[in-house]
């Protein structure tokens, strides 16, 4: 599934991406959420492969719309939520197939590499961190769950949304939680766990994640924003994690400490940004 709305040059390099995937037995569907340019349905359009479908909405749902709607689309047993600028390698349907049938799980994490918007190999200090605290395993992988993997989670948010692999069935019973636009993903996955589902977590590389330097999420993180929706979303999994006796995970989620160390690392560009929101960014790392 991938839901689009954005760079045409970037959203073709990641379908062409599924496309040259030595596993063949792939449904591609393209969701475009209106975006302003005919380029997408008449490339699409131009394709005979029957393997690809392109679908354009007539009114923009928004990120957290599109993909509750792709869920309601999909029609295999697993998929994968990609971003319509990543970048899949060629191995990469056949690891996680390779995954799904070795493990008893309802998410695969595979290994992934970040680029940045022009194609290059980077690891800027978000990803730096999150390498730092992903869970060790061994080479050929392994299954996670349960309160460690929640606690592991809450320490900092370590997953790859649009390299991971889903169970169908297990994301329809629960689905994207209304109202959040930066940690859509993490409650999904965290929602999945605490209803006792696990997680395959691989260490081969075998998807290419694109972070840019103007992204949403980075213009939200600046004037505050995402860290307001981090701060609730945590405390909320805090009391969540109470009720479930995860006493561990709680007090991790409720000093979410490297999302405040994440703000805290944010505050000089912040003041010399006009978006910026220093004291939104001070307000986070003190609470």
């Amino acid at each position: 599934m991938l839901p689009y709305y954005g760079d045409v040059a970037q959203m073709k390099e990641a379908a062409q991406s599924v496309l040259d995937q030595t596993l063949v037995d792939f449904r591609l569907v393209v969701l475009d959420d209106g975006y302003p340019d005919p380029e997408p349905a008449r490339w699409f359009g131009a394709m005979e492969d029957p393997r690809v479908h392109y679908l354009r909405n007539e009114t923009n749902l928004g990120a957290n719309g599109n993909y509750r709607k792709a869920v309601e689309l999909v029609e295999a047993d697993w998929f994968v939520m990609m971003g319509a600028d990543d970048v899949m390698r060629p191995g990469y349907l056949a690891a996680v197939s390779a995954a799904i049938a070795r493990f008893d799980v309802d998410i695969v994490q595979p290994g992934v590499q970040v680029i940045d918007e022009n194609g290059t190999r980077v690891l800027p200090l978000v990803d730096r961190v999150k390498k730092a605290i992903t869970p060790r395993v061994p080479s050929d992988g392994s299954s996670l769950g349960g309160e460690d993997l929640a606690a592991s989670l809450m320490r900092g948010d370590w997953a790859y949304f649009p390299s991971i692999a889903w169970k169908t069935s297990r994301v329809r019973d629960i689905g994207f939680r209304t109202g959040l636009d930066v940690v859509q993903d993490l409650a999904l996955i965290l929602d999945i766990i605490k209803s006792g589902g696990r997680m395959a977590l691989l260490t081969e590389v075998v998807f290419d994640y694109r972070r840019h330097s103007a992204s949403d999420s980075s213009v939200r993180a600046l004037d505050g924003r995402r860290f307001d929706e981090e701060r609730a979303f945590f405390l909320g999994e805090a009391a969540s994690f109470d009720a479930l006796g995860w006493r561990r995970a709680a007090r991790t989620a409720r000093r979410h400490l490297t999302s405040r160390l994440n703000a805290a690392s944010l505050l000089p560009k912040a003041y010399r940004s006009d978006k910026g929101s220093p004291r939104a960014l001070w307000r986070h790392v003190i609470r």
